[in-house]
């Protein structure tokens, strides 16, 4: 759940000018999906969405939900699809971690399976505070709300090529959206 959550955000953040989802993918299925067909023998069958699996309580689904709306929610405040295209300042191979800027937004993913990393440097362009937005490892999205720091400040060294940098703790399969705080 936790790569299915990262996937979608860096996919509605770097993947151009819009994002699109169709009805009922926003918290998936758990089987596959086919539309009448010659093959199948114009069964519809299979052709069905599964809306009661968001309701059902026992299921992780709403989970899914629960992010695909936040995530929604939070490019109609910071809009970053109607931005120019990602800069993307950091892309380490080694510890599997991404890091780029789109409009006012700081995203940065670990996608390594099981290192997490306390005080890792990101650099920034601004001087200044940056808070938390979107934290892909909180538990009202079915994480493990490892992170208890929600604001960082910049120093004034340079990292990965920008003239500030901040340090923050990215645990193992997380993804965090920051934006600079107005002081």
């Amino acid at each position: 759940m936790a790569l299915h959550k990262m996937i979608r955000l860096v996919t509605c953040m770097l993947g151009g000018e819009g994002y699109l989802t169709f009805m009922g993918n926003e918290f998936g299925h758990p089987e596959w999906l086919d539309f009448p067909r010659e093959g199948n023998g114009d069964s519809f069958h299979y052709c069905r969405r599964q809306y009661n699996l968001v309701e059902d309580h026992l299921l992780k689904y709403k989970y899914l939900l629960a992010f695909e709306e936040a995530m929604l929610h939070l490019e109609d405040k910071y809009p970053w699809l109607s931005k120019p295209n990602a800069f993307i300042s950091k892309h380490n191979e080694g510890d599997h971690v991404l890091v780029f800027q789109r409009g006012q937004t700081i995203a940065i993913f670990n996608f390594h399976y099981e290192k997490s990393f306390t005080d890792y440097g990101v650099g920034v362009r601004e001087p200044g505070k940056y808070k938390i937005v979107l934290n892909s490892d909180s538990k009202q999205f079915g994480g493990f709300d490892r992170i208890s720091t929600e604001e960082f400040f910049t120093q004034p060294y340079e990292c990965d090529g920008l003239p500030n940098q901040i340090q923050v703790y990215i645990p193992c399969r997380v993804a965090l959206v920051l934006v600079k705080v107005d002081e």
